[in-house]
This record gives C-alpha cells, structure tokens and sequence, in this order.
C-alpha cells in the first residue's frame, strides 16, 4: 500500500552545504547528498562556519542542535565529548557546534549569554535551549524530551 502523500524534509548537507529533500520514512537509511554523494545524518557533531551556520539553522528540517561555545571556556571544551557521544546515540538528530568567540557575528542573533549554550531547532525556529556543561546522557535525555 502506497501513500502519495509522503511526507519529505529538507536537509542541509554538511560537506557542500546543498539542501536535499529527504523522504521522512527513509531517514533511518542513512540518506546521501544529491550532490555530493557525502552521508547527510552522519552521527557526529559538524562544525560550523559564519557561511554556514544560517544555512543549516535555518533550512533544516530535521531537529538540529546546536552547542554555542568557545575556545576559552572550560566547561565547553569538557562537554565536548560528551556533546559527540550524543550525537552517535542520536544518528538522525543533526548535531552541530559554533564557536561564539570564532564567529562572533554569526552567534549574534542567538542572544547567547552563557557558555556552553544548546540551543534546539526546527523548521529554522528556536524550539528549546539548555544552558550548562551536561553528560551525554542528559543531552539525550534533554533531546528525546523535545517535540519531534
């Protein structure tokens, strides 16, 4: 039985930053970018640039996490870790980090005011954020808590 209404979600590719529209029920697959041919929901943290940080915040449509951090912060350099073993726990979650003191304009609308700082997204809309170094199972714990 076929559905002609499938649902389908943009996804922002992190290696050369085209959006793909991805058919909901084949996120599990492990979907590649149509362009490139790179793993779209790779189950690691990527790093992001004052080029792509709008782009991927603002096109996905998948859960997107973002951890804000800096160099210079004990705290965030110590959830680091924790914030990558997350993101393997979570393969289609989209995981992402950006260093505040780096790209201080790209932080900017995000209003952060502590360090590290998630913030989740959908759609391109804030949805929740979690201030504070936590372990990696918090930050699942914190995730699976948020609407879907």
């Amino acid at each position: 039985m076929s559905d002609t209404s499938v649902e389908s979600l943009h996804l922002v590719c992190s290696q050369c930053q085209a959006t793909n529209r991805i058919p909901a029920s084949r996120l599990s697959e492990q979907p590649t970018c149509g362009k490139c041919r790179q793993s779209l929901l790779t189950g690691a943290p990527i790093d992001l640039t004052a080029q792509t940080a709008s782009k991927v915040i603002q096109k996905n449509e998948v859960l997107t996490i973002v951890d804000f951090w800096a160099s210079w912060c004990q705290p965030c350099l110590m959830m680091a870790p924790q914030f990558a073993t997350a993101a393997s726990q979570l393969p289609q979650v989209v995981f992402a980090k950006l260093q505040t003191d780096k790209f201080e304009q790209a932080a900017a609308p995000f209003d952060i005011r502590s360090l590290p700082t998630m913030v989740a997204f959908k759609n391109g809309k804030e949805i929740a954020r979690q201030s504070g170094a936590l372990r990696s199972s918090q930050i699942v714990q914190w995730i699976q808590s948020l609407p879907r």
